[in-house]
Parts: structure tokens; C-alpha cells; sequence
């Protein structure tokens, strides 16, 4: 893996959030705290960037697991950032008995009805607020294979965590003195009891690092697994439509 100077890469991915935020014109940030690593470690850089009173953390829980909104009110606390919790169970169970007589919705389309119903919310409160910007959360790992759910948890104003590994966010996290239990919180997007990143994927976060960062300075395969090799060769192949404005038809 690249080395970094880590110190020096927090302090600059905060710069560059307060620029960003500063260049919208915008009055903070909101972010949707999860329970996992991702989501409180942009906290933390948004709150080191902004200051403590220009972040509005959310907990949104949305038929989940009990833990995750436990975890997420234990990152609001460290951190000591406005946290609000408004539980979208209602409303979810209300969009589904409402679409029941028109379509059967399966699973998938289910699940990802939670991260945009989430987005909605954040988007709500911010305007709500005033102009706040919805700071996304996704690693380099998850958006370049497309786990995410589009105009979901990829429906945000900007990534600060965009081009970092999950090896990396670790690393920064630790900087930025998150709590262990949620260093080693086995990543999540909590749609379900038992889901797991690594589990849905089928390959660690470790594996796919290795062969993205090779993939990225192209620095060749050797020692890697072929199977993993393609298996992440497709997801980013299928995974383009996802980090793309909608195509447009070009007039001649």
C-alpha cells in the first residue's frame, strides 16, 4: 500500500472540507452517523474542520439493529456534536404497505429504500437548517466497486473519505482518537441482522485494497488471487453508471 504521512493527510482533508464548505457558501454540514467507522471519522474531520457547533449529526434508524444507533449516540457523545435521532421505521413500513398493491418489492429493493429514505432526511434537515451541506461517507473501497446505494448513501455534496482505502480510514481513525470498539465494529451497512460488508461482498476489505491500489498505480497482480482479481474487475465495471452524472442524448 502507499505510504502516507497520516498527521499531515488529516489536516489536510479538514482544510479541504472548511474550503469546500467555505466556496459553497454554506452555513455547516450534517452527517448521517451510522454506528460505524466511516461515518465517525467524517464527523470527526468535519468537526475539526468547522467546529463542534457548525455539525448536526443524525441517527436515523430505519428497522434496524438496536446496536448501530447505540454506537452512533457513543461517536455524537465523543465527539459532542448536536445529535438528533429520528427513527424512519414508521415510514418505511408506511412506503411499502402503500406500493404493496401496485408492486411485490423484493428484498434488495427493500433494503435500499433505507439509505434513501435516510437521504431525504438528511437533505431535509439541512435545508431546514438553513444551507448546510450533507457530507458523504463512503471509502475509496465502496464507491469504486459500487457498494452503495445509488441516491442513497451516494446521494450526498461531497466525499472526504472518497480516495482513502479502508486500510487507511483505520489509520486515520486512530489519529483522530475514535473509540477501538468502533475501529473493530465489523463495517455494515445495517439493512438487515447479520449483514456485513466483507460477508455481502465475499472478499475482505484488506483484498480489495490490495487490488484496487493495483489497479490504481498499475502495478500488476502478481501473488493475488485471480478469482478476486476479476471478481473486483467486474464490480468496478458494473459499478461506473453509479459515479457518473445520468448520460444525456447529444444532439448532432
Amino acid at each position: 500500500m502507499r505510504k502516507l504521512d497520516y498527521k499531515k493527510l488529516v489536516v489536510d482533508i479538514q482544510n479541504w472540507i472548511k474550503n469546500y464548505v467555505v466556496s459553497a457558501n454554506a452555513e455547516g454540514v450534517v452527517v448521517g452517523v451510522s454506528g460505524g467507522i466511516d461515518s465517525a471519522v467524517t464527523a470527526a474531520l468535519c468537526v475539526n474542520a468547522l467546529g463542534k457547533e457548525n455539525i448536526i449529526g443524525l441517527g436515523l434508524p430505519c428497522d434496524s439493529v438496536s446496536q448501530d444507533l447505540e454506537d452512533a449516540k457513543l461517536i455524537a457523545k465523543v465527539l459532542d456534536i448536536d445529535f438528533k435521532i429520528i427513527d424512519l421505521t414508521l415510514v418505511y413500513n408506511k412506503f411499502l404497505e402503500v406500493m404493496e398493491p401496485i408492486v411485490k418489492t423484493n428484498k434488495m429493493a427493500s433494503a435500499n429504500l433505507k439509505p434513501r429514505l435516510r437521504m431525504t432526511t438528511l437533505y431535509f434537515r439541512g435545508q431546514s437548517k438553513g444551507k448546510y451541506l450533507i457530507a458523504g461517507t463512503g471509502n475509496r473501497a465502496e464507491l469504486v466497486i459500487g457498494y452503495f446505494t445509488k441516491y442513497g448513501d451516494g446521494g450526498v455534496d461531497f466525499e472526504p473519505l472518497g480516495m482513502l482505502y479502508k486500510k487507511e480510514v483505520r489509520e486515520i481513525a486512530r489519529i483522530l482518537k475514535i473509540p477501538e470498539k468502533i475501529i473493530l465494529k465489523p463495517p455494515s451497512p445495517g439493512l438487515w441482522a447479520g449483514q456485513t460488508d466483507e460477508g455481502e461482498i465475499g472478499l475482505l476489505y484488506d483484498t480489495i485494497d490490495e487490488i484496487l491500489y493495483r489497479f490504481d498505480y498499475n502495478l500488476g497482480f502478481n501473488g493475488l488471487n485471480k478469482e478476486d482479481i476479476e471478481k473486483v474487475r467486474k464490480m468496478r465495471k458494473i459499478a461506473e453508471h453509479k459515479l457518473k452524472m445520468p448520460p444525456m442524448y447529444e444532439i448532432k
